[in-house]
């Protein structure tokens, strides 16, 4: 039997939030997502993750067709907390995966806030005051790294892969004007260290480099650029006649948290363009997405330590800051408040030191005909990006003014001081090596051995002497049984889920060396908890 669309119209339009009040179906609104965050709640436990941890069924999945008809909204909503299950909670203390933290109630209400209405950042005519939010987050950045907010700019952006992207562009049309009309022509690469981010390569494909214009720099003991390597790097460039897009420079590696020296690398860059005469800066971009957060710390007194972080934990803390102190010398950096601003994804700012830069990458407004006839705001005419969602500005901005500058401390002391704790837990255990123990962050990167190796000789042993290859393979190995096994304890709600990486450091010899990897980011952690990973890690161990 036939429906006219009107009658089938009308149940359609509930499923929406009204654009009028209307006290009851806004009071059906507030309860359908308290109903949902009900059925989320009751996936919880003690363990690390929601629900259960079910074997996936992608065959089933890719059997998937549209249904004639719709459901209702409450059968919707247990529908997708269905697909919540198994995930992993970042807030749990026995979770210490990766860089993924629990976002904040108030930055949840912030994404939740800017979902309502879909305001689009690509001009204020669609966004209006979240325009504005931009722009404070922008200067309220600027500050805190150190740049003169007067003068710089910033957009928010679809994650740490766009604010480096931004930052390439941007020294790309710098080295090789005209590129955005023309194309590239000529020979122009990208220098990076090999602990950089993987999007490195990503980014100089996209932008026409290809990945084999990538110059990967090593890095030294304390997983920072080498920067007399950088120099020949360069030079050998420039000899050649070929351009530099930019430089990255990576302030708090994703597995080790190594910073690099961007003042001696700034030393460098500045020194070539005198050398080669040099009609353009090459632009050194700093990927801050993690070691950003530290900047709250830049008039800490470290003397007074007025927060009474331990000592171990303030010469750590010390120990990021100094290097962290420089990055307004870079020209652009990327900041992800999704890592250690405990924001929900995506929430991304890329910043430029003069906002000017922004206006190298503009497009001309006759190739966008139906938009920016008004309005002051028109960050559309330089994005990558068409639509651009508010909810990271106000998931970042909601965070801001919650922590303050001393929440941030006291947040980032606090899993900085766990990752201490975990390393002393470690180094107690004749079995156990710390690998990244010059790095200060919240992530320790560290291997396991069977009876009888001595772990104060076989980490050095195992970078350095070729003769070592076999048993370095030996460990990788055994290491990733260790990783298995207590992966698979995890998911079973019996210990502590830890990451694992396939090459923390390239060996003197040209083998990946793996490590186990603990980034603590759940404020909720605390010695017991840092006590389990010891023991279930002690246990694999006696499992293999």
């Amino acid at each position: 039997m036939t429906v006219p669309y009107r009658e089938l119209l009308a149940g359609i339009r509930q499923a929406f939030p009204q654009p009028v009040s209307d006290r009851v179906h806004d009071s059906y609104f507030i309860h359908s997502v308290m109903r949902a965050m009900d059925q989320m709640d009751a996936l919880k436990s003690e363990r690390p993750i929601l629900g259960e941890y079910l074997p996936l069924d992608y065959d089933a999945a890719r059997a998937a067709t549209l249904p004639d008809t719709g459901m209702s909204v409450e059968d919707v909503t247990s529908d997708l907390v269905s697909y919540c299950s198994g995930l992993i909670i970042p807030g749990h203390p026995h979770t210490q995966q990766n860089v993924i933290p629990p976002p904040t109630i108030s930055s949840l209400i912030g994404v939740l806030l800017a979902s309502f209405y879909n305001p689009n950042l690509a001009w204020d005519e669609y966004s209006h005051r979240l325009a504005v939010a931009e722009v404070e987050m922008t200067a309220m950045m600027a500050r805190l790294v150190g740049y003169e907010a007067d003068r710089a700019g910033g957009v928010f952006t679809f994650g740490g892969t766009g604010t480096t992207l931004y930052g390439v562009k941007i020294g790309l049309e710098k080295a090789a004007p005209g590129v955005m009309e023309s194309g590239v022509r000529g020979d122009v690469v990208i220098l990076a260290s090999e602990a950089s981010h993987y999007c490195r390569y990503n980014i100089a494909g996209w932008l026409g480099l290809g990945a084999r214009n990538v110059m990967t720099i090593p890095t030294d003991a304390r997983n920072a650029m080498n920067v007399d390597v950088l120099r020949e790097r360069a030079r050998e460039a420039l000899q050649r006649g070929a351009a530099i897009a930019a430089i990255v420079v990576t302030m708090g590696t994703t597995d080790a948290f190594g910073i690099d020296d961007l003042a001696a690398v700034a030393a460098v860059r500045d020194a070539l363009v005198d050398e080669f005469h040099l009609p353009y800066r090459p632009h050194i971009h700093a990927d801050a997405v993690i070691g950003w957060a530290w900047s709250v710390f830049n008039d800490y007194d470290f003397d007074g330590n007025p927060l009474g972080f331990r000592p171990r934990t303030l010469r750590a803390l010390a120990g990021a800051e100094k290097p962290i102190r420089n990055l307004p010398l870079a020209d652009s950096l990327g900041i992800d408040f999704h890592k250690p601003g405990f924001a929900p994804y995506i929430s991304s700012l890329v910043l430029v030191k003069h906002r000017e830069d922004l206006e190298i990458i503009r497009r001309p407004q006759e190739q966008m005909p139906y938009l920016f006839q008004f309005g002051e705001h028109r960050p559309g005419m330089y994005t990558v990006e068409t639509s651009r969602a508010g909810s990271g500005i106000l998931a970042a901005l909601a965070n801001m003014k919650l922590f303050g500058k001393q929440g941030l401390q006291v947040i980032i002391g606090h899993v900085v001081e766990m990752a201490q704790l975990l390393r002393e837990h470690l180094e107690g255990q004749a079995c156990a090596t710390v690998l990244n123990r010059e790095n200060f962050g919240p992530v320790t990167l560290f291997r396991v051995y069977p009876p009888g190796v001595d772990t104060f000789e076989i980490k050095e042993a195992e970078q350095h002497d070729a003769a070592c290859r076999e048993t370095l393979l030996f460990h990788n190995e055994y290491n990733r049984k260790i990783f298995r096994y207590v992966h698979q304890e995890a998911m079973a709600g019996r210990g502590v889920v830890l990451s694992f990486t396939d090459c923390c450091r390239v060996s003197d010899y040209g083998e990946p060396i793996v490590a186990l990897k603990s980034f603590i980011l759940s404020p909720f952690a605390d010695e017991a908890h840092i006590a389990v990973v010891v023991r279930k890690v002690l246990e694999a161990r006696d499992r293999i």
